[in-house]
């Protein structure tokens, strides 16, 4: 594997692929007078990093195992001041697996990926865009590329991923509003979590959820912990195990479903009278609208008229357009007097119709303010590249959402407009801000601004004024996020917080991409990690014909969840954030009868250990398979 970066995400990109995956990793970074600018402890803790990495791999050249190829044709760490031919053939690109392009500058990374397809069609790309169309267009554009120079090439093995950390750290963040927790998995926009269940008194167990990924390790004064050896915690364990573990917690996979109050609908387009006039404005129209016509039925009544003439002749009275009826009976004196007081009456309804339908128009491009009752939503702070991707996770959840930005142009604010979603504009350091969020009756805080002073303040306030919100912030560097997270929480203790670096949520989805395609994320399960995977069955030999419940091996892989999409109409990447505009084939079918059994056209979702899914792919003799 090859990474090129200049921040802190490529770092994190090659230690998350060296950690979690067991690959080998070679890291090209600029020269040092061409890096970004970083802060102080964000260099240090990158040359920290170099020099562990160095030190990693250095030790992997010596002592390799079966799950690190001894061939390592590139140097660990390469830094170079532009990434040109030279550099890449340098880094092994020729002989590469997989290279990720996660440089700040998007031209930056186009060029290199499209060198780095002339060089080697068969190379899986991971390039880091924001810009979703362009990303898009690229995408295709080196597929073909890839197609045209290898026919019999297998186009989802080199395949082209082009991600944002802005959107694959979005679904992280939105999680934590709701389950506060940032171990998720995106499959098929639906969030996927790891819950730690504690076993009952009884011996029973109520796990629920999806499907049971491990057994936790028992606690240390537990029975068998004594004057015993350690036991360790348990992946992907069957029933058998799960019921005979008596004391030990559980780790479930359930779906992220958010339970509170639900956000206000929007409003239909359909109905404009109802957008343009109030409530009390439309209920006097009417009114009057019923004393017209009570007078147009009396004038009919009590004069020799055709009743569209008395219509008429009531409209004109009360208009003060007819003639004095002077020389007419006194009943019909008296109508065309109650008709004038009505046209009296009508004139200030006409006028503030006319008000109320100029001031729709004026607030139909401003922002929306908290409504009064509002409780239990979520404030969100910072409407920038991270900030808008969240607004709009949230926004499909169906989660109340006030927006707090300084900057009226921000990337956000008119994604904020669209969707009629309320804005706070003001320094978010300042009194009376968060106040003007309604803080004080809000579930969570997600302070997602691009300064990390920032959001420490405003967590801090935020906790003075609710000590019981739950609070999640967005730091720039992984071990001030750590040490800010243990102090706020000894801090209050009765609360939930976290503290998270985009880069960290971020660098799990890039890292999957690397792998490919099927690979749809980790979770993190004590010191061990389970893989996500989608993997179509035709070909396996251990899945193909077989039930879900006999192709379930204990502590290498189960079948989880099956794709019920056409096999023509399947998305290419289940892990790939979908755009709103997108149809959306049937979802996946979960909680699989033991008995199904799987066909070769199926498409698959499967938890595995690493070397479970190592052998599952190929890269392994399968055990117990001829």
């Amino acid at each position: 594997m090859v990474v090129c970066g200049d921040d802190a995400l490529g770092q994190r990109l090659a230690e998350e692929i060296r950690e979690v995956y067991g690959q080998r990793v070679t890291l090209v970074v600029p020269t040092t007078g061409d890096r970004r600018v970083q802060p102080l402890s964000v260099r240090t803790r990158a040359s920290t990093f170099f020099g562990r990495f160095t030190a990693a791999m250095g030790r992997a050249a010596g002592n390799t195992t079966d799950d690190e190829p001894a061939d390592n044709p590139a140097g660990p760490l390469i830094e170079a001041s532009e990434l040109t031919d030279e550099v890449l053939l340098e880094a092994g690109i020729a002989q590469a697996e997989a290279l990720a392009l996660v440089n700040d500058d998007d031209e930056l990374n186009i060029r290199a990926a499209l060198t780095a397809r002339r060089l080697n069609p068969h190379l899986r790309l991971v390039i880091r865009l924001f810009n979703r169309k362009l990303g898009q267009h690229l995408a295709e554009l080196l597929d073909q590329a890839s197609a045209l120079a290898s026919p019999d090439l297998d186009t989802a093995d080199a395949a082209t991923t082009v991600l944002s950390d802005a959107d694959t750290a979005a679904p992280a963040l939105a999680a934590t509003a709701i389950a506060a927790t940032s171990k998720v998995v995106e499959v098929d926009g639906l969030i996927l979590r790891a819950a730690e269940r504690a076993p009952t008194r009884s011996g029973q167990r109520t796990d629920g959820g999806l499907c049971t990924l491990a057994l936790l390790s028992p606690p240390d004064d537990a029975p068998g912990q004594r004057g015993g050896g350690t036991v360790e915690c348990e992946l992907l364990p069957d029933d058998a195990a799960v019921a005979a573990a008596a004391g030990r917690g559980t780790v479930v996979l359930e779906t992220v479903e958010y339970n509170g109050p639900e956000a206000a609908p929007r409003r239909v387009r359909g109905a404009p009278i109802g957008q343009l006039f109030s409530r009390r404005l439309r209920w006097t129209v009417a009114g009057l609208f019923v004393c017209v016509l009570a007078l147009a039925v009396a004038t009919w009544l009590t004069q020799d008229y055709s009743p569209l003439h008395a219509t008429y002749v009531t409209v004109l009275d009360l208009f003060a357009m007819g003639d004095p009826a002077e020389d007419e009976p006194r009943s019909r004196r008296m109508l065309q007097l109650l008709s004038g007081f009505a046209g009296l009456l009508l004139l200030p309804v006409l006028l503030a119709a006319a008000l109320e339908a100029f001031g729709t128009f004026r607030t139909a491009s401003s922002l929306r303010r908290p409504p009064r009752r509002l409780s239990g939503h979520v404030v969100l702070l910072g409407l920038g590249k991270i900030g808008t991707r969240v607004l709009a996770r949230l926004f499909e959840l169906g989660i109340p959402v006030v927006c707090v930005e300084e900057d009226p142009e921000a990337r956000g604010v008119d994604l904020a407009r669209r969707l009629r979603v309320p804005v706070v504009l003001g320094d978010v350091t300042q009194e009376g801000v968060l106040e003007a969020a309604k803080i004080e009756r809000a579930r969570t805080l997600l302070a997602l601004t691009s300064i990390d002073s920032t959001n420490l303040e405003a967590a801090l306030y935020a906790r003075s004024v609710k000590s019981d919100v739950k609070v999640s912030l967005r730091l720039y560097d992984d071990e001030f996020a750590t040490v800010v997270n243990r102090t706020l929480r000894s801090a209050h203790p009765n609360s939930q917080t976290l503290s998270r670096s985009c880069t960290h949520l971020a660098a799990p989805a890039f890292a999957s991409a690397m792998m490919g395609r099927q690979n749809l994320g980790s979770l993190s399960v004590e010191r061990q990690v389970l893989l996500f995977a989608a993997v179509n069955v035709a070909g396996h030999p251990v899945l193909e014909g077989c039930t879900v419940g006999e192709s379930f091996r204990p502590g290498r892989w189960r079948v989880i969840g099956l794709d019920a999409a056409d096999p023509a109409e399947r998305r290419p990447d289940l892990a790939a954030p979908q755009d709103d505009a997108e149809e959306r084939p049937p979802g996946l079918v979960w909680n699989l009868h033991p008995g199904y059994v799987l066909r070769s056209s199926d498409r698959v979702v499967v938890a595995a250990t690493r070397r479970g899914l190592a052998e599952l792919m190929g890269r392994r003799r399968v055990v117990g398979v001829s």
